[in-house]
């Protein structure tokens, strides 16, 4: 469809040229599709982050260009499809909790895109995206004036397809992230069903369970967010962001040393969104803390220190890369809480300033609250 727009825009209004489309005298522009499924619709593009993109033609430039585009990723999908006189339906896969990249709008963004450009198209949506990990909550109050609405409980996926062991597992990631008082009988439920969640503070710990676990062709893999930073004292190192390390990681077996399995190279949250690993390690680092019933978050300042982070979109970002992460495993993961640094210099200052343990030791005690078991 960027193609066939008459580029570039102007007034802000999008339109088809008609020497780069035929229209059919029926259907419209038939060279369109009746019917789209976006995947991980919540990661759709803001406004800004496609025009940034579009305004430079792709990420190296190399692309396409459209300067001044003036929709989002979401309501220029819907448009395309409004390009057919006939009918037209957008299948949109939602995952709650999953935005985890700046520019990646949520299913807020699609619901806006209806509202104010596309008041003529029929909503049906499910009746669970009103909980707080969808559009922080924010559905029905989007959704109270559209009277082309209709909620529904035949459109939630109740049961994980990624992990045939643990149907509950979302829901006790859930509780565990938001200090739900549930999370412990969650997590009884998932460990009675054949799926083990274990924890530990030793990465050699976690690498022989993990080992210990495998069978055969079984995938093993340690995880970290992006924002992670350190991991090296750990023997731990970030999977370069590449495609072809990211497939080498995935796909090659045991004897290969770029392989998942070798647990040396850790994968993001940004490489593993959407696919899985059959045993996972969740490597903890400081970036995200637990106080007093809450989340601190912080990012390294690449040389000596933690810095607070206190913008909430970017807080929301941290808080949902450990969710992806920790539902990668399709049965069974450890998570490591490090134990820091706690040795002095002769001197009497600490050995490493960056790994001090109370970095880490409040999260380890509020996952022991919980119930998880200790190796």
């Amino acid at each position: 469809m960027l193609a066939k727009i008459k580029n570039p825009v102007v007034d802000g209004r999008l339109e088809i040229d008609p020497e780069k489309a035929i229209k059919q005298q029926q259907s419209g522009y038939g060279e369109v599709e009746h019917v789209a499924i976006f995947d991980e619709a919540q990661r759709a593009w803001t406004h800004k982050r496609i025009a940034d993109y579009l305004k430079r033609g792709g990420t190296y430039g190399n692309k396409l260009k459209v300067p001044n585009f003036p929709m989002s990723e979401a309501a220029f999908l819907i448009w395309s499809l409004d390009q057919r006189e006939d009918w037209a339906t957008i299948v949109c896969l939602i995952g709650g909790g999953q935005e985890i990249n700046t520019g990646e709008a949520g299913i807020a963004e699609w619901i806006t895109a209806l509202n104010e450009q596309f008041r003529h198209w029929k909503v049906y949506i499910s009746n669970k995206l009103t909980e707080p990990e969808y559009a922080e909550g924010k559905v029905n109050d989007l959704l109270k004036d559209n009277h082309n609405a209709v909620f529904s409980d035949k459109l939630h996926l109740g049961v994980s397809l990624r992990s045939f062991r643990a149907e509950r597992l979302s829901a006790f990631v859930h509780s565990l992230l938001s200090f739900n008082p549930n999370a412990s009988s969650l997590y009884m439920e998932v460990i009675n069903h054949n799926y083990p969640v274990v924890l530990t503070r030793s990465m050699d710990k976690a690498r022989a369970w993990l080992r210990q676990q495998a069978r055969g062709t079984q995938q093993t893999g340690v995880l970290i967010t992006k924002v992670s930073a350190r991991f090296k004292p750990l023997a731990v190192h970030v999977l370069p962001q590449d495609e072809a390390n990211a497939v080498h990681w995935f796909l090659e077996d045991k004897t290969d040393v770029r392989s998942s399995n070798y647990l040396e190279e850790a994968a993001t949250e940004i490489q593993v969104q959407g696919l899985e690993v059959d045993f996972a390690c969740v490597l903890w680092d400081a970036d995200m803390r637990y106080n007093a019933g809450k989340w601190e978050f912080w990012k390294f300042n690449g040389k000596t220190q933690w810095i607070p982070e206190k913008n909430v979109e970017t807080q929301k970002y941290m808080l949902n890369a450990y969710r992806v992460l920790l539902t990668r495993a399709r049965q069974g993961m450890v998570i490591c809480v490090p134990e820091g640094n706690n040795r002095t210099t002769p001197e009497g200052f600490p050995e490493d300033s960056t790994r001090l343990p109370e970095y880490y030791d409040t999260t380890y005690e509020y996952f022991k609250t919980i119930g998880l078991q200790e190796i």
